[in-house]
């Protein structure tokens, strides 16, 4: 009988070993999967500590440029006004030619003043000395909003594919042509309305194509306006990928135009001429689309020559067939 008895005790004594054993080796797991999730847990915070920390070494050595075309301008309070968050080239033109340049909060403002007019030539005049990786256009009736340079090159960092980003910029409702509310690539078609302050380039880009500013169109040119537009239209036709982006990067201040005096016959005849360089054989088709367009806009206030709507379309015709005959 204490024989078999001893058995007995003797595998009571081994369950009570196997389930100390168990226990430990339980616990030990369960110290290696903590132990294991705390260091994953630490990985992925390195990791996403560095990505943040890469993000922004890559936004210190990515550089912005802006390039501001400005006409008899005092021009340390106009870069002060304009609220300024990057390295600027300064174009003001005057009746003196020199040259000065100064730091901003940081920032190198190198300004040229140049006994010259149009607004073509200013804005060329800017972009041959632009040397940062990103150009920005402006004007001096804009003011950006904090944090602005910040953004833009944020959407060139998230946008690799993009050459050209056309950024939102708010504007008093009478010159309201755009805003963009989602990214979307822009083409030959849908071109037309895009201001040069909502214009950020990759510089190396634009500098390969050899791209410039017509000399024919805009402000102090031969042909009223449309030097926007025709940037844009070369931009693509020299295989540039443009995407417009839904983000505001600040507001132009109301101010007088300084081309536009109504809807006139040289408004007209100039805007013939225009669609005959962007859209070809298209050109009468687009110029009737933009004459219904306006239509509504067409009043006494508006037309100083008391046009009617066939006499603009008689206006915008003749442009486009002189246009045929040559700039």
């Amino acid at each position: 009988e204490s024989v078999h008895k001893k058995p007995r005790r003797e595998r009571h004594f081994m369950s009570k070993r196997s389930c100390k054993a168990a226990k430990s080796i339980e616990d030990a797991i369960h110290d290696n999967r903590m132990s294991a999730e705390r260091a994953f847990y630490c990985i992925a915070n390195g990791a996403g500590e560095l990505a943040h920390d890469y993000k922004k070494q890559r936004r210190r050595l990515m550089k912005l440029q802006i390039l501001v075309s400005s006409l008899n301008q005092e021009v340390k309070s106009l870069a002060e006004k304009m609220n300024l968050q990057a390295d600027a080239i300064l174009i003001n033109q005057c009746n003196e030619n020199r040259y000065e340049e100064w730091t901003q909060d940081g920032h190198r403002i190198h300004c040229y003043h140049l006994a010259e007019r149009g607004v073509g030539l200013s804005r060329n005049n800017a972009l041959l000395r632009a040397d940062a990786d990103l150009c920005l256009f402006s004007d001096e009736d804009i003011v950006y909003d904090d944090g602005a340079a910040e953004r833009i090159i944020e959407g060139f960092e998230q946008h690799p594919e993009a050459d050209m980003l056309l950024f939102n910029v708010r504007v008093q409702e009478s010159r309201f042509t755009y805003w963009n509310s989602f990214y979307k690539r822009v083409r030959w078609y849908n071109c037309g309305r895009y201001p040069a302050y909502s214009f950020a380039l990759r510089t190396a880009k634009m500098h390969e194509k050899n791209l410039t500013y017509s000399l024919l169109f805009g402000g102090g040119a031969k042909y009223a306006n449309g030097e926007d537009s025709l940037f844009i239209h070369d931009c693509l036709k020299a295989g540039l990928k443009v995407y417009s982006i839904p983000v505001e990067i600040g507001e132009e201040q109301p101010r007088p135009s300084t081309w536009f005096f109504g809807f006139d016959r040289k408004f007209f005849h100039d805007r013939g001429v225009l669609y005959h360089v962007l859209y070809g054989k298209l050109a009468a088709v687009m110029g009737f689309r933009f004459l219904l367009k306006n239509k509504s806009n067409m009043n006494s206030e508006s037309c100083p020559e008391g046009l009617t709507f066939d006499e603009a379309k008689k206006a915008l015709l003749s442009g486009i067939r002189d246009a045929k005959g040559g700039l």
